[in-house]
């Protein structure tokens, strides 16, 4: 009966727990939605800013967004993958190799305003890159790494030895082992990982800071090397720093919209991949 009780209270608890955040969570998505939901528009979304923001649209912010989660992407998932396969099929098991996993989860840690500075250091100044697109999005992808391998190992690590052992007692070489089983096996959750990872690098506004964003340009182009407008940085502009707060108000709750709707895209994506290939397997 004792036990029957502390299971109803551990029970109730977790319930209560899980309320309150999703109350908390509505309540913050409501107003943000509620006041910005009016001012999205097709005009909002596809016309260029005007008046130093006062009027217009966010169109180059939004493209600066997809470009600069691109090159995170271009950047951070074949060496986040590659690096994960290696620690785990191929590295030997040894203190070295618990460092580089420790040093790996440390840095998942680190607060996203020291790869700024990083960023800066490395990007902007030592390899002459300066403040551009190019600089912002490699700082996003150093950033990205450590969740991507992470997450990646963890999926390579729920195959079991078995699948490997049988594949080659059939003559498979290691590599193809790990290129034609091993990782197609382990790919929904590997992709599950790495759209979560560019989805928090997309909401990032501290590394971009140092490395190449601009509050204000009212064009768009596909350069890499010059600086970019983005979501994350606009908005904290437009509810902070601008000199006319209380007029442009509407407008960073729009902001707000569009760039949490395009991060819950994200992860619906990520959701929907591994729906589909649980259903698969």
């Amino acid at each position: 009966m004792r036990k029957q009780i502390i299971g109803w209270v551990n029970w109730f608890s977790l319930l209560g727990s899980t309320a309150l955040v999703c109350l908390f969570l509505g309540v913050i998505l409501w107003d943000v939605f509620s006041k910005g939901l009016p001012v999205v528009s097709l005009t909002f979304i596809s016309d260029l800013p005007k008046e130093g923001m006062t009027q217009g649209g966010i169109l180059p912010a939004i493209l600066g967004t997809l470009l600069l989660t691109l090159i995170t992407t271009i950047f951070a998932i074949p060496f986040g993958v590659s690096c994960a396969v290696y620690l785990n099929e191929y590295a030997q098991s040894s203190w070295l190799t618990s460092v580089i996993r420790s040093s790996i989860r440390n840095l998942a840690g680190v607060p996203s305003i020291i790869y700024g500075l990083f960023g800066l250091a490395l990007f902007v100044q030592a390899l002459n890159l300066n403040t551009s697109v190019l600089s912002a999005g490699l700082t996003l992808g150093l950033l990205s790494l450590p969740y991507i391998i992470t997450t990646t190992e963890e999926a390579l690590k729920s195959i079991p030895n078995s699948v490997r052992e049988a594949t080659l007692a059939l003559g498979a070489t290691q590599f193809e082992t790990i290129k034609d089983v091993v990782l197609p096996l382990a790919l929904p959750r590997i992709m599950t990982g790495v759209i979560l990872a560019l989805s928090r690098a997309a909401g990032e506004t501290a590394p971009i800071l140092f490395t190449g964003v601009a509050f204000y340009i009212n064009s768009f182009t596909t350069s890499l090397n010059q600086e970019f407008m983005a979501l994350p940085y606009h908005l904290y502009m437009l509810s902070t720093q601008h000199q006319s707060i209380e007029a442009v108000r509407p407008l960073a709750y729009g902001t707000a919209v569009v760039l949490i709707t395009i991060v819950f895209a994200l992860n619906l994506v990520a959701f929907y991949i591994r729906f589909k290939y649980r259903n698969r397997s």
